[in-house]
């Protein structure tokens, strides 16, 4: 055999090892992120219920849009709201990660849901879909609410996975007056490229389809549609989108593009030296002030 044979034969072996790794472990990957437990937030000091910050709340469930997965939440009224803030966490999160900021908006006499999404948390559901089902979710969420709270306008705010939901949210539903999105991609195709070329190291495009259409078929979603870019285009509210400059899971270059997209009113705020998973601890008190005033300016008119 001629080395010329012997190096196609490796390359074709070497393809095809790594089409069939994608096949079997990308879906898990995609579909089934690592539940993070309240042991994370323990071994870093940070608080596990709302009882700890002494802020009052209901614990609850909810039906999902599927009308059998059951959402664990938790609804953190505050006295005389000025309005309700929906808190949606990131991929592999739960609803422990919004602790800070609902006390921050709770101080500023706002009520604050904040709830596992499917397949995270304590909440049921076999498959995260980044929006794709979770968007009507968000839905499902202000209807419970509506029952026994009053709730006046409704803010979303959204972290990762959250603002990707919160924007596809947002495009569907005329009761969600403002939106803050922190850290989205622009479309769920883009960053799964951008996940296999810094896990795997290999930046074909047809490794990614390889584990798309085996997601699609395992969640019964569709990929393509999974796009806040689109979404943006459709949403007629104010919208924030924050972002850290370094960070390394989502290109900040993403919510520019997002920013581009979007119809007025629309900020950006691009924060230096944040990464993905810092933006609340090095945007400090200017921070939670910018939110706050966003969301007072726009659900208090």
């Amino acid at each position: 055999m001629s080395i010329l044979l012997i190096i196609i034969s490796l390359v074709v072996g070497f393809l095809l090892t790594c089409s069939a790794l994608v096949f079997v472990i990308g879906p898990v990957m995609m579909l089934n992120p690592r539940r993070r437990g309240d042991e994370f937030y323990k071994s870093r000091g940070l608080p596990t219920s709302p009882q700890q910050l002494h802020l009052p709340y209901e614990y609850f469930h909810f039906i999902a849009s599927d009308n059998k997965s059951r959402l664990s939440a938790w609804f953190i009224p505050a006295d005389q709201p000025k309005a309700t803030i929906i808190y949606l966490h990131g991929v592999g999160d739960n609803k422990m990660s919004g602790l800070l900021l609902a006390k921050v908006f709770h101080d500023h006499k706002f009520n604050v849901l904040i709830y596992d999404s499917r397949a995270h948390g304590e909440s049921h559901g076999n498959y995260c879909t980044y929006g794709y089902h979770e968007k009507h979710d968000v839905g499902k969420a202000i209807d419970e609410i509506q029952k026994k709270y009053t709730i006046g306008k409704i803010g979303v705010f959204g972290t990762s996975m959250g603002a990707v939901i919160a924007l596809q949210a947002a495009s569907i539903d005329k009761r969600i007056s403002a939106v803050v999105s922190e850290a989205s991609f622009a479309t769920l195709r883009q960053v799964t490229v951008d996940y296999q070329k810094r896990l795997l190291r290999l930046p074909w495009h047809f490794l990614r389809n390889i584990a798309m259409k085996r997601s699609e078929a395992i969640a019964h979603f569709k990929h393509r549609e999974v796009s806040p870019i689109y979404a943006v285009k459709h949403i007629h509210i104010p919208v924030l989108f924050v972002h850290g400059k370094s960070d390394a899971f989502i290109k900040y270059q993403y919510s520019e593009e997002l920013f581009a997209a979007a119809n007025e009113p629309k900020e950006l705020w691009l924060i230096d030296d944040a990464n993905h998973n810092n933006v609340h601890d090095i945007g400090k008190k200017e921070y939670e002030e910018r939110i706050v005033k966003f969301f007072e300016r726009w659900l208090l008119s």
